[in-house]
């Protein structure tokens, strides 16, 4: 970049730039004096660190007054609750608009972040009782809360106003202040070496009762997935740059922000960031299993029954899955959690998909048709080519009997298409006549109930006390994050508490995958002066990492031919990511750096026939309501829009492609 001004603790601007949210500085104290008091211990100082970090938000609140546009902005997601709640539904109404953001991206206090992390840095050495390795730990913590900062703005907002670590002077003139955005490829090269800074001085652990904190894994993590999103076709060259931003130049020296030039050797550092990842601390995280109990269900032949990570020997995949999730497992501990916090927000969504008049939820945080049909049979088959075994038939009801399986009740009853589906699916998912357990209430009465959705069931859109949006308008609600004990209505109702994974292994293992699949050569790759990797199209190598997660979730692993074939195994990947990670705020991101935003949410959600009572109700159908006629698909939806108010007042900063300024 031609022209960096670095900028923070603007003490006074003028009146122009007043409220202007990357130079504010306004502060949580009353006055500039009890900054000295701060800086004058090692224990202030650390005070001051986590009050900074209380600044980001709950990670797991994805869905309802949510941070990010997230599951409801993307072709996972539907709900019929109110936009004002449900901000990710207002962003693809077009609600969402430079003057308005309905709180999301959090511009303004991720640069108070900034503000706040360079303030560090440039006082930090005022604390006498400051040891060497308390300044090393000190100055982790804080490039980390720097970088995440950056991070989350370049994820919702795309190219940065890069700030600096100079203080500058106040009441100067405009000019003074000005500045502009950088492009995207500095934007992630900044944020990535700021999470390396980190990396040198962040612990490989942190004791139980600091969860949440970050580690070194937790940097390098994320710049494994900031590498694989800049290898990605939408920000590197190729068809997808060109037909979004071949246009988008920044005004002041005619710069595209997007790069129109394809480097291959992007997919191979993100490669090799994410098998550093992999090595680190000679393998400290793996894939979370339970083990294998007398409930654990049998699973069909062609699964090998090896030992885990080799195959499903040994493991409970139900569980494996499910736990993580559900606050039955302990988040402290999960080797799977690369980075997590426990996560109020998540805990209290749950009630959004229980039903209303029994279990006292709100009955709409639906799941699309789309997702359930990506979901595959037991035995690894598509739904479009099932098994003569294990077949998938959208006519009839089961009526093999009720079936009890790794502490899960499979209804006898339910429609012939939710049988015979793979771990994840049952995991996840709330269809009619799903068995809902809520057993921390003491009233029979609301407990062990059999939900069902139809326009005659106890949950539809007509059952008694169901007002205004609390249905499910797609015939499915998420049930990922409900334990099996969570109520929300009866004496004795209580939620287990829930932890939310910020990054998780089976993240890294699948993007290892993705980006040796696109390799054509081998590139060795030096990290920093210890750590190198030499990277190519290994099969081997991704059949490996692929196959644990598949493995993980009870499903045979990749085939040669499924191997061989480059184009094929994308799409695999895009289906893998797709339920694995679902309702983990993956997707919004993945289908945009992937640069098939455009297709995937043209498709109309789809969902049952909540108008008709059963058998009609198992028809599939596109959902009758006006948010699904009035969606608005538009390139410029891959970033939000940059605040009007900061744009007009940052005279070389250009708004984001396609929003009026």
């Amino acid at each position: 970049m031609k022209k960096i001004l670095n900028i923070i603790l603007v003490v006074g601007c003028l009146f122009s730039l007043a409220s202007c949210d990357f130079l504010d500085v306004e502060d949580e104290f009353s006055d500039t004096m009890s900054y000295d008091s701060i800086f004058a211990s090692k224990r202030n100082i650390e005070r001051y660190i986590w009050g900074t970090a209380a600044l980001f938000p709950d990670e797991g609140n994805l869905l309802m007054h949510s941070h990010t546009p997230g599951p409801l902005a993307s072709d996972e997601a539907f709900t019929t609750f109110s936009t004002e709640q449900a901000r990710g539904i207002a962003f693809t109404l077009g609600e969402v608009t430079p003057d308005n953001l309905y709180g999301l991206g959090n511009w303004g206090s991720m640069y108070k972040v900034i503000r706040k992390a360079n303030l560090i840095f440039s006082r930090m050495d005022e604390a006498k009782d400051l040891t060497t390795v308390d300044k090393f730990t000190l100055l982790g913590y804080t490039h980390f809360l720097r970088a995440y900062a950056y991070y989350n703005l370049l994820m919702d907002f795309g190219p940065l106003i890069i700030v600096g670590d100079e203080v500058l002077l106040s009441n100067e003139s405009p000019n003074y202040y000005n500045t502009y955005r950088s492009t995207y490829d500095e934007s992630v090269d900044y944020v990535c070496e700021e999470f390396e800074k980190a990396a040198r001085y962040l612990p490989l652990n942190v004791p139980v009762s600091q969860f949440g904190r970050p580690t070194k894994g937790a940097a390098y993590a994320l710049i494994a997935r900031l590498r694989l999103q800049h290898a990605s076709p939408l920000f590197n060259g190729g068809v997808a740059a060109r037909s979004f931003y071949g246009s988008w130049v920044r005004k002041v020296d005619g710069v595209h922000y997007i790069s129109q030039e394809y480097n291959e050797e992007r997919w191979a550092l993100a490669a090799a960031t994410a098998r550093r990842v992999m090595d680190l601390g000679n393998g400290m995280y793996e894939l979370h299993t339970v083990k294998k109990g007398n409930d654990t269900p049998s699973f069909p032949d062609n699964i090998s029954t090896r030992d885990f990570p080799n195959g499903i020997g040994g493991i409970d995949p139900f569980k494996s899955y499910s736990d993580m999730f559900t606050g039955e497992s302990v988040s402290q501990t999960n080797p799977e959690f690369i980075w997590g916090r426990m996560s109020g927000g998540l805990r209290d969504i749950t009630r959004h998909s229980f039903n209303v008049d029994i279990l006292g939820g709100w009955n709409g945080m639906c799941v699309t048709q789309k997702v359930i049909d990506k979901y595959r049979m037991i035995d690894g088959k598509t739904i479009n080519n099932s098994s003569a075994e294990y077949p998938y038939n959208e006519e009839g009801m089961t009526d093999t009997g009720r079936k009890q399986f790794s502490g899960y009740i499979l209804n006898n009853g339910i429609s012939n298409m939710y049988a015979n589906r793979e771990m994840r699916f049952y995991a996840s998912v709330g269809f009619s006549r799903r068995f809902w357990t809520a057993s921390s209430t003491s009233e029979s009465s609301r407990k062990n109930i059999t939900v069902t959705y139809d326009k005659d069931g106890n949950s539809g859109r007509y059952s008694s006390q169901n007002i205004k949006a609390d249905y499910p308008s797609t015939g499915y609600v998420i049930t990922k994050f409900i334990h099996e004990a969570d109520a929300w209505k009866g004496d004795g109702s209580t939620r287990v508490n829930k932890g939310f994974p910020i990054i998780r292994y089976a993240e890294i293992l699948l993007s290892y995958v993705e980006a040796l699949n696109n390799l054509t050569s081998s590139y060795t790759i030096e990290l920093d002066e210890n750590t190198q990797y030499t990277v190519s199209r290994d099969m081997d190598e991704m059949a490996k990492a692929f196959n644990q997660v598949r493995y993980r979730a009870g499903l045979p692993g990749l085939s040669s031919e499924e191997l061989s074939n480059t184009t094929k195994m994308q799409q695999l990947i895009e289906d893998e990511r797709m339920i694995e990670f679902l309702f983990e705020n993956r997707r919004y991101y993945d289908v945009r750096r992937w640069g098939i935003y455009e297709d995937t949410e043209n498709v109309p959600i789809q969902g049952m026939d909540i108008e008709a009572g059963e058998p009609d109700f198992y028809n599939r159908v596109i959902v009758n309501h006006s948010r699904v006629r009035n969606r608005i698909v538009n390139k410029r939806m891959v970033f939000l829009p940059i605040p009007k108010s900061e744009v007009r007042k940052i005279k070389d900063c250009d708004q984001n492609f396609g929003w009026p300024n």
